[in-house]
């Protein structure tokens, strides 16, 4: 017995069954090969696209999973060697050293910030983050008391490894295990952790699309893990996200919260994807597993921060208060503007230690504004859009109006990007095109002094790595504008379309719009839009009356 018809054609028991992989037949997995041209010529190594009568999904071993994962452990691999020239070692007056000597960090784009930070937060000591403190003396020669700044479990994530480097060099001079310095293996067994974060969210993208399995191979692939799997710790954040992705496709709302609450506890950013929830949810009427999913991540949020909190409050905000005092961070549009023309900025000179004040609120503001848009765009699309297309905008505009873009938060759009417009050949451009920002990176930080790039030169690529963000958000855009043109809901098969309205949508795949709700909405949006327009003709009538 089939269920309920819904407005998208499906059924209940479609909806249910959409993400078992055992119940799609073989005509019902889109094929790369035959549906995109990029992927098609690529196939051309391996004999070419897939046949016609060829039957898909009959493998015994080697599955889309397995081989999306075994492409994620050759990237993974080769992001490690990347890494590795920072971790070669010289025999210097202490003995065995590393060897970051004449920017060697920079010549060999090898840096990551898990070797400097093993010492400045003092986990090299057996410092205990939020309670281990020091004192770093500022420019002006002021005296700033500091902590662990990162988020609760970021900060504990690098404590556990670095017990576990002091466990290995124990088992090291014992002659059971390989030795080194304590913080190539701190770098190394902190890279295997991250590795399996990235492999898990690799995993979950496989998972939320079982029709399009080989979707997340262009994740698996992405230039920007080669670069920037090891560069910081955020695939945790990133496996966190997918993961409360999965939760809520799969029709577990509080899960999903309880595990974005806990991704945020390691970067906010998860935190963030409640918001096209709540957008597309009060579209669809389906507040109540909206509010399920918030209350439980704001909640395991604040179970995670609360002992730290209460133990100790100084290190615990650490992390708040070094995001409110930095400045505009070198990627970020601000500084550009601010290097190329000369531009003071809207705050002026600062002294050493004074916050941004007015950066944080104009950053805050402008993120509000796209955040607004946004909402515009989810009322007044033709059809409700998806919830990948819309978490991945307000990422996007989050990253571009925030003073902060570390490179290593590209990848936080990696996941989204694969979900919301699965096309090979935009996403590994902008991927290429962002990774290879980090090679005029480290030679401007290198400075010119030491034969590195002037300043023009990498402002120039991150402009470049803006555009290409702005372009497959443009695309996305479009795909939400003109539903006929999404891959995920028109793919070449028809009949994979069958039955999805939105996969990752959870209790949103199929549902019918509120009526009612979206009728207000629309009748507020004309409200402003009139009101807007009516004071343009009043102030136009002035000018012309002067």
């Amino acid at each position: 017995m089939t269920g309920a018809p819904t407005r998208a054609g499906a059924t209940t028991t479609g909806r249910a069954r959409a993400h078992d992989p055992a119940s799609l037949g073989p005509d019902q997995r889109v094929r790369p090969t035959q549906e995109d041209p990029f992927v098609a010529s690529l196939s051309s190594v391996v004999g070419g696209p897939l046949g016609e009568h060829a039957v898909a999904g009959r493998a015994r071993f080697f599955t889309p999973l397995r081989a999306v994962l075994l492409l994620g452990v050759v990237v993974l691999a080769l992001a490690w060697f990347a890494k590795a020239p920072c971790l070669q070692q010289y025999p210097g007056e202490r003995g065995l050293e590393l060897d970051w000597r004449d920017g060697r960090q920079y010549v060999a784009m090898c840096y990551s910030d898990t070797v400097p930070l093993y010492t400045a937060e003092r986990l090299d000591v057996g410092g205990v983050p939020y309670v281990t403190s020091w004192v770093d003396r500022r420019e002006d020669g002021s005296e700033q008391v500091r902590y662990m700044e990162y988020p609760v479990l970021t900060g504990f994530f690098q404590w556990a490894n670095a017990r576990l480097a002091d466990l290995w060099l124990v088992g090291a001079q014992a002659g059971v295990l390989p030795g080194g310095l304590a913080v190539v293996v701190y770098f190394d067994l902190s890279a295997v952790w991250l590795a399996l974060a990235w492999l898990v969210t690799l995993w979950a993208l496989v998972r939320l699309r079982p029709g399009r399995p080989w979707d997340a191979a262009i994740a698996a692939v992405s230039p920007l893990v080669a670069v920037h799997a090891f560069t910081n710790f955020d695939t945790l954040a990133v496996a966190a996200a997918t993961l409360g992705m999965l939760a809520w496709a799969r029709r577990r709302p509080v899960l999903a919260g309880v595990v974005l609450g806990i991704g945020a506890a390691a970067k906010l950013y998860p935190l963030f994807l409640l918001f096209p929830l709540l957008l597309l949810c009060l579209r669809a009427g389906r507040m109540r597993s909206w509010w399920a999913a918030t209350a439980a991540g704001v909640l395991s949020l604040g179970l995670v921060n609360l002992p730290v909190a209460l133990a100790a409050p100084a290190g615990w905000w650490e992390f708040f208060r070094l995001n409110g005092d930095r400045g505009a961070d070198p990627d970020s549009l601000y500084n550009i503007v601010a290097g190329l023309t000369g531009w003071s900025g809207f705050d002026g000179p600062l002294a050493p230690g004074q916050p941004p004040s007015v950066l944080n609120a104009v950053s805050a503001v402008l993120f509000a504004v796209c955040c607004l848009a946004i909402g515009v765009l989810v009322v007044r699309a033709p059809r409700r859009p998806r919830f990948a297309a819309i978490a991945f905008l307000v990422i996007v505009a989050f990253l571009l109006t925030n003073k902060v873009w570390s490179p290593q938060y590209s990848l936080w759009l990696v996941p989204l990007a694969v979900l919301a417009y699965p096309r090979w050949r935009p996403l590994l451009a902008w991927m290429a095109i962002d990774a290879l920002v980090w090679v005029p990176r480290m030679y401007y930080y290198l400075g010119t002094d030491a034969k590195g790039l002037p300043a023009p030169w990498f402002y120039g690529a991150v402009l470049l790595r803006d555009v290409a963000v702005l372009a497959i958000a443009a695309l996305v855009l479009r795909s939400v504008l003109r539903p006929e043109l999404d891959p995920v809901r028109t793919p070449r098969d028809p009949s994979f379309s069958r039955g999805l309205d939105d996969p990752d949508g959870g209790v949103l795949d199929g549902a019918p719009d509120d009526a009612r709700r979206l009728a207000r909405a629309d009748a507020v949006l004309d409200a402003v839009t009139g009101l807007v327009g009516r004071r343009r003709r009043e102030r136009g009538g002035d000018r012309v009356a002067r």
